[in-house]
């Protein structure tokens, strides 16, 4: 089973390269057909130097410039819309989601789910240096989705996921041109009657530059992602469904 590793990247020459060369190394070691694709989001920095300088060293890497409409959720579906492989996990380009958790959900999907969720407050899941105002609004905002989708799953809102092909297929058309991308590929995958497994992963804070999620500017963004997928799962009449 070839795996694609989707990673957006916008301003992260200070990030990408320790991201791709370690996530690269993991999957050479663990013997896994793979393909890692980034997806440039128009970067202002050196992140497509960077990229050009990496592919040199690293067989399996193909990149992609977007340029535009441009943020996470145009970055990710671009790339989305381009990978060959037969699963594809979505990451982010700051190394804060570990390639041995990657590999975790790999051996894990062979078990014959359709996705693979990790969750960081579940036991085994740790976080490191995670900013505490980020962590009250992420608990709020994933108690939520629990509560409304009558879930036990407590981590929607991350973008470390891994989903076979076929699966990822079905849960187009996406909607979201930013990080509520993040909520509405599980989400759609779960109301659609998609198969998939929880395990614990790791979360670590990034060593250079900024995050680009922008908290303000996402909770109306969220909010209607959640709320298409509610009104899709109780009045759709299962017209979505695998």
């Amino acid at each position: 089973m070839k795996l694609s590793v989707v990673i957006p990247a916008y301003n992260e020459e200070g990030s990408i390269g320790e991201t791709l060369t370690t996530l690269y190394d993991e999957l050479v070691r663990e013997h896994i057909d793979h393909e890692i694709v980034v997806t440039n989001d128009n970067s202002k920095d050196g992140t497509l130097a960077c990229l050009k300088e990496l592919s040199l060293r690293i067989p399996t890497l193909v990149y992609y410039t977007n340029t535009g409409p441009n943020g996470f959720g145009y970055a990710v579906r671009y790339g989305l819309e381009r990978f060959t492989g037969d699963c594809v996990a979505v990451m982010m380009a700051d190394l804060s989601d570990s390639p041995a958790d990657l590999v975790r959900y790999y051996r894990k999907l062979h078990e014959g789910y359709d996705c693979v969720f990790g969750s960081r407050w579940i036991k085994g899941g740790k976080v490191v240096q995670y900013p505490i105002h980020k962590k009250y609004i992420n608990r709020l905002a994933n108690g939520i989705v629990k509560t409304l989708f009558r879930l036990k799953y407590n981590d929607c809102t991350n973008a470390f996921k891994l989903y076979r092909r076929e699966t990822m297929e079905g849960l187009k058309p996406f909607l979201s041109p930013h990080f509520n991308l993040t909520l509405e590929l599980p989400l759609k995958a779960i109301v659609r009657g998609y198969s998939y497994a929880v395990i614990p992963n790791s979360w670590t804070n990034r060593k250079h530059g900024e995050s680009n999620l922008k908290i303000k500017e996402m909770g109306s963004r969220y909010f209607f992602i959640m709320m298409y997928c509610f009104i899709e799962k109780y009045f759709s009449r299962g017209d979505f469904r695998k």
